[in-house]
């Protein structure tokens, strides 16, 4: 059976929706809008930009310990670093806690695991190694034809890291409410009072941004696996959870 012509008007009319629907372990539906070409190349720019600078700060760097140390020690040392730098720029942000370079943070997008979770320091490596491939034949041509033919705008150290780059604020999807399912009080930040792996400072922020879609009694019964951290129980165990959440959120 064909479409009518009013038909297809409404569809074509219809804004294109780049949503993506997620279920947690949690049993928790999120939804996460991936990034277009575009707003990624600005946020690549800012990134080069800031990358330039470095560069030029290097050079001045290495000219002055070339006047004392000689022109073969600071060119090696220069190129060692320089050689750390462009490898570790992407690496050192996007698997901190935020999943962002200053160019990602600065237009609002975050590096995520394709099932909605932080990106692992494997997969950040390998999709930033993978970079390489995405530059070729020139100018990232490679990476621009994959993000403009996949659903998700992933360019090929993506495909291969399954990863995702996101828009930060992840928008919940539409739930029933809960009868006797106050919000959570908001919070002041706080510290955590020890030193937390990447995996933890993720599974302590992802309990302050989806502790509000839960009841009390499934906040406090999460909030009692951290104990030790927290140092109580119960709801209080639950408030100090979410203020070390929002300090690592916005540290």
């Amino acid at each position: 059976m064909t479409m009518s012509a009013a038909q297809k008007a409404g569809e074509m009319g219809k804004p294109l929706d780049t949503l993506q629907r997620i279920e947690l372990a949690e049993g928790v539906d999120i939804e996460l809008r991936p990034a277009g070409v575009m707003v990624r190349a600005c946020a690549f720019s800012i990134d080069l930009g800031i990358f330039i600078v470095v560069v030029i700060l290097m050079s001045v760097a290495g000219n002055l310990m070339a006047a004392v140390t000689g022109e073969g020690f600071a060119a090696g040392t220069m190129s060692i670093v320089g050689f750390g730098v462009y490898w570790g720029y992407h690496v050192f942000y996007e698997a901190g806690v935020r999943g962002a370079t200053p160019g990602k943070r600065r237009m609002g997008l975050r590096v995520v695991a394709d099932g909605g979770g932080p990106a692992g320091l494997g997969a950040v490596m390998l999709r930033n190694v993978v970079r390489v491939a995405d530059f070729l034949p020139w100018c990232y041509l490679g990476g621009l034809l994959s993000c403009l033919f996949t659903r998700r705008f992933q360019r090929l150290g993506d495909l291969v890291a399954h990863t995702l780059v996101v828009y930060e604020t992840r928008r919940e999807a539409v739930v029933e409410p809960v009868a006797g399912m106050p919000p959570p009080l908001p919070v002041e930040p706080e510290p955590p009072p020890v030193t937390l792996s990447r995996e933890e400072r993720g599974a302590v922020v992802r309990f302050l941004e989806r502790s509000g879609m839960w009841s009390g009694p499934r906040r406090r019964e999460v909030a009692d696996h951290a104990s030790g951290l927290t140092g109580t129980g119960g709801e209080d165990g639950v408030v100090r959870l979410r203020a070390m959440g929002r300090w690592l959120r916005d540290s």
